[in-house]
């Protein structure tokens, strides 16, 4: 395959992210979009285009994975919420090479978390299909994903490192995510004592994403270590698409500390709000932040902002801002996975270019 040709692209799912990729495919110079999953009955059958509120574009959802094995893409971009394990394997074994925003940036959490009903590890299986089937398998995101990469490469003039920690400072309102907020514990009473365990259980990919940063400054770990603070909503909250009851979660700061000797040296933290009438409340930042302590030491914001031209009073801009700085880092990579070699592939391992973003001439 040669830069001018484009990669043949067969997306999964048409949710929030899945929704905004569409358009992004379709004007991105190295992909075309051949293929699209769904998962609900009712949009398989419908033009891609009509699924999302574009125009039509010819590409028909389909609803099995023999369908996506036969259309013989050269990428499968997978935007579901929740990784679909039996589809990666099947996919990957077929020799089709895998991009995906869900949940996967090391495997770590995935083999905890959630293993596979045959009792062996994720991460071994998708090696094995990969290896089997000669594609390549990549997880990536804005956060995890791009995030840390930042937060690396913002390393490269520091003699000495004594610590480094990548935060999220977002309100999370405009991530309309049921699911999400649902298993994370958002709107449940804040003293329900399953909420640090639901934190936990599907908020561990960050700490996927300490080792990963671990594995790029050769640094070997200890442990990973979880805490996190709860904010209580102070009154009832109607976001018209969430619920948040007072005295319900409504906020957090979680971190992800990986430790050496008992020292904090790399860390992820997450502080997030869906509403600011919580307590205790945070002050928001509303970017990616890099902190490193060290001889020099580094401060520095990652901020993110809409396009000219775009209606900052529309909630929904930026729902989509959010949608494309997750989804970008994926659509970004392709060209790199499908060139790399069979198996699976983190962020510490892809060239520079594989961050690249492209101009449009």
């Amino acid at each position: 395959m040669t830069n001018s040709t484009p990669v043949r692209v067969f997306q999964v799912a048409t949710g929030n992210l899945g929704t905004e990729m569409i358009g992004r495919i379709r004007s991105h110079p190295d992909l075309d979009l051949v293929g699209l999953h769904c998962y609900s009955p009712e949009k398989i059958g419908r033009d891609a285009g009509e699924i999302v509120g574009l125009d039509s574009i010819g590409v028909i959802a389909t609803g099995t994975v023999d369908e996506i094995i036969a259309a013989t893409p050269d990428v499968l971009t997978f935007h579901g919420v929740f990784p679909d394990e039996d589809l990666y394997l099947a996919v990957l074994e077929a020799g089709i090479n895998i991009v995906t925003t869900a949940d996967w940036i090391t495997g770590f959490h995935r083999d905890t978390n959630h293993p596979h009903p045959s009792g062996r590890r994720v991460s071994e299986l998708i090696e094995e299909a990969c290896l089997r089937g000669g594609s390549t398998f990549y997880g990536t995101g804005m956060n995890p994903g791009a995030c840390q990469i930042i937060g690396v490469v913002q390393s490269m003039d520091v003699a000495d490192i004594e610590n480094i920690t990548v935060t999220e400072s977002v309100d999370v309102s405009c991530h309309h995510s049921v699911d999400t907020w649902k298993a994370v514990g958002y709107g449940r009473p804040v003293d329900d004592p399953t909420i640090g365990d639901s934190l936990r259980k599907y908020t561990e990919v960050f700490a996927d994403s300490v080792y990963l940063m671990a594995d790029c400054f050769d640094l070997e770990l200890d442990e990973v270590r979880f805490t996190y603070e709860l904010g209580a909503v102070t009154k009832d909250v109607d976001l018209g698409w969430y619920h948040l009851p007072e005295g319900s979660l409504g906020g957090s700061y979680i971190r992800y500390q990986g430790m050496v000797d008992g020292v904090a040296r790399v860390e992820s933290h997450l502080e997030w709000q869906m509403t600011p009438y919580t307590d205790p409340s945070w002050d928001i930042k509303g970017c990616y932040i890099t902190q490193i302590t060290g001889d020099p030491s580094i401060y520095s914001k990652h901020m993110i902002f809409p396009k000219a031209g775009v209606d900052l009073s529309d909630p929904s801009s930026f729902a989509s801002i959010g949608m494309t700085v997750t989804g970008m880092p994926a659509l970004n990579s392709i060209r790199q996975v499908v060139a790399a070699k069979p198996g699976i592939l983190t962020s510490a391992d892809m060239p520079l270019r594989g961050f690249a973003g492209r101009f449009k001439l």
